[in-house]
């Protein structure tokens, strides 16, 4: 025997992962959708935007990040979904698109906590 005879898992557990795995460009976009949590300034605005709807000024003032840094992850976190803006006037509103961003951020702290 050789040693691809030689397998730990049993053939029905290897089945069911096979069948079970996701597709690999829903693991690409798994990994996109936690890849904004990867970064403390994203993580900060979620946190903010969770709390109240808020324009780019507000968030920089706020958070203590400059304007460009806050506009540059807002589209970021645009082109993810994970929050969308309302035109107010000349003034650009942002808040979370849903709930489930919030969500992922607080079982994040529960884990943590726990």
């Amino acid at each position: 025997m050789n040693k691809q005879d030689y397998t730990v898992i049993d053939k029905n557990s290897l089945i069911n992962l096979q069948y079970y795995m996701p597709e690999n460009q829903t693991l690409r976009q798994l990994a996109d959708i936690f890849s904004i949590f990867a970064d403390q300034t994203r993580l900060k605005i979620l946190s903010a935007l969770a709390l109240s709807e808020m324009c780019v000024n507000d968030l920089s003032k706020c958070l203590n990040i400059n304007q460009t840094t806050v506009s540059h992850q807002l589209r970021l976190l645009k082109n993810f979904n994970a929050v969308v803006d309302n035109r107010k006037g000349k003034i650009v509103m942002y808040s979370l698109a849903n709930e489930f961003v919030n969500n992922i951020m607080a079982d994040g702290v529960d884990y943590i906590l726990a």
